[in-house]
């Protein structure tokens, strides 16, 4: 599925992805440095309820949010990763079973830790300050 939309659409297209999820739980993002996989990331847990307002976790790892109906949601970076053993030691794969909604970014870092079935999402920069947003279930 794909969906091109333009930073005034971002809410919107945030709310496309959740109603095109199909219960998975696991978000993975790929794409360039400053293709907006984190304001994206931000967008969709607006649209989830989430109580304060997101920030990149580049240096933490994992961020952790909560919904105003209490439920959990992380957000991970892998960016800063050098390897799977890390991502564990970092406690990621806690996050990733917790049965919680994840959204990782840069998850090619430690592709091995993901589930077996995960939503591949892609997220590219077009010109006129468009992006193209591609999901796949893998």
């Amino acid at each position: 599925m794909e969906l091109i939309f333009g930073i005034d659409e971002i809410n919107k297209a945030a709310q496309w992805l959740l109603n095109n999820n199909n219960e998975n739980k696991i978000f993975a993002f790929y794409g360039e440095m400053g293709a907006g996989k984190t304001t994206f990331i931000n967008a969709v847990c607006k649209q989830l309820g989430t109580t304060e307002p997101g920030s990149s976790p580049t240096f933490s790892i994992i961020n952790e949010y909560i919904t105003a109906t209490g439920a959990i949601i992380y957000h991970m970076d892998w960016y800063r990763l050098k390897d799977e053993e890390e991502a564990v030691q970092a406690g990621v794969e806690n996050c990733i079973y917790s049965n919680s909604l994840c959204f990782i970014e840069w998850p090619e870092k430690a592709l091995g830790i993901l589930p077996e079935h995960y939503l591949k999402i892609g997220l590219e920069v077009l010109p006129y300050n468009q992006r193209k947003l591609t999901v796949t279930l893998l």
